[in-house]
């Protein structure tokens, strides 16, 4: 079943099975890569291989214990596009983002692995392409900021492909892949628009990136 399936909200399972894990982050459009090797997520990933391959991918909150911590309120749906298996027994996974959901409710289940009754109604926009766009946006401060973020962390990017990819792709990329605190993460999540979570990227890059050097070209058409 190819992603493009889900067209509609209507199209989307109701009840997901939800993978807890701080810090990691699924955007719609996104591909998250994943090394399961724990017995219960082995058995998860096994189940919905068989099924529509749709995992829920959510952070935590305060409060629940080590073992059942209690479930962030906003998670984002994703499907299962690439899979392997190693010679230890651990699965290599893939999730390509579908759609964000808010947790209605946790179900009681006899699953090792926890699931929870998603609605997906607030943000039906993420199946749509115009969810995905990105209105009048200052592109040279976000640049900017990127470039004194990178510079003050000691990290690098393929500036030649950042110049070259789509703006909306790279917010998405960089959402995902850069090492925000949980909090960070999950407030890029939540923003309602793909516009607003570009000028949210902005601001956490400013404010790390406040005292690093500013040398050098600041575009990203």
């Amino acid at each position: 079943m190819p992603a493009a399936v889900f067209r509609k909200v209507s199209d989307l399972p109701q009840v997901i099975p939800v993978f807890p894990l701080d810090g990691a982050l699924l955007l719609p459009g996104g591909d998250l890569p994943l090394q399961i090797f724990e017995p219960r997520y082995l058995n998860m990933i096994d189940d919905v291989m068989a099924g529509d391959r749709m995992i829920g991918m959510v952070q935590t909150r305060s409060g629940g214990d080590r073992t059942r911590p209690n479930l962030a309120g906003v998670g984002c749906a994703g499907r299962v596009t690439s899979f392997s298996e190693t010679s230890d027994g651990r699965y290599l996974v893939t999730l390509t983002g579908i759609c964000r959901f808010l947790l209605k409710e946790e179900l009681s289940v006899a699953t090792p692995y926890r699931q929870v009754r998603a609605a997906f109604d607030a943000f039906a926009d993420d199946l749509s392409d115009e969810g995905a766009e990105i209105a009048a946006f200052d592109r040279r401060r976000f640049a900017g900021a990127l470039k004194r973020y990178l510079n003050r962390r000691e990290l690098d990017i393929d500036w030649e492909t950042a110049e070259s990819a789509p703006l909306e792709s790279l917010v998405t990329s960089l959402a995902m892949g850069l090492p925000f605190d949980p909090p960070e993460k999950q407030a890029l999540l939540e923003a309602p628009t793909m516009t607003e979570r570009c000028e949210a990227l902005t601001a956490l890059l400013e404010i790390d990136g406040l005292g690093a050097d500013d040398d050098g070209p600041q575009s990203i058409q």
